[in-house]
């Protein structure tokens, strides 16, 4: 029998096949379940839009593996990097004036929100990735979002070029991010606790 580590790292070298491909993956994050894909394809994004009938004017997030990577999606204030390094649960911060990825992906008033994730598996996953990851709950719009890989509508899971097998078995309730809007003047707005 294959340990965990082996079996994670066949599951991600699957993952990123998918994504390099245009793909679209349900994948276990930090938080809940999501759908991902490469977010600087634009066809990709379009495709989670209509996946999950969400209107594309309600931009979605992404992951990224490290800060340091921030400087290459946005303009990123000291205070974000202190808020980042800080936080203990999952943050997702709203940055301003988003470049580099699909212009579909971006809201907009110009903002992106990005989170870096500390659970192994999506951390990973985005840096053997090397780009950003979009992460949308895995439910149709305005349903609730699944706490767990069991909750997941079978008619999202139908949609999906590749479901990921690791952590499936989890039953545990993961909570969504806390959300942090940084304006330009690098004032800071709470959005979700």
């Amino acid at each position: 029998m294959e340990d965990k580590e082996t079996v994670m790292q066949e599951e991600i070298k699957k993952t990123v096949e998918t994504l390099l491909q245009g793909g679209i993956i349900l994948y276990p994050t930090d938080t809940v379940w999501g759908i991902g894909c490469d977010a600087t394809n634009a066809g990709a994004v379009a495709r989670i839009y209509e996946i999950k009938r969400r209107c594309d004017t309600k931009s979605m997030l992404v992951l990224l593996d490290s800060v340091e990577k921030l400087i290459y999606y946005t303009d990123c204030p000291d205070i974000a990097r202190q808020l980042v390094e800080q936080s203990v649960d999952p943050l997702t911060i709203i940055y301003p004036d988003a470049r580099n990825l699909a212009k579909n992906l971006i809201a907009e008033d110009g903002s992106i929100g990005i989170r870096i994730p500390r659970e192994t598996f999506s951390q990973t996953l985005c840096r053997q990735f090397g780009k950003p990851i979009v992460s949308t709950s895995a439910n149709f719009s305005g349903e609730p979002s699944p706490d767990n890989f069991y909750e997941i509508n079978p008619d999202i899971i139908s949609l999906m070029d590749y479901t990921v097998y690791y952590r499936r078995n989890e039953s545990e309730k993961h909570k969504p991010s806390a959300i942090i809007a940084i304006n330009k003047d690098e004032t800071i707005r709470i959005i979700r606790k």
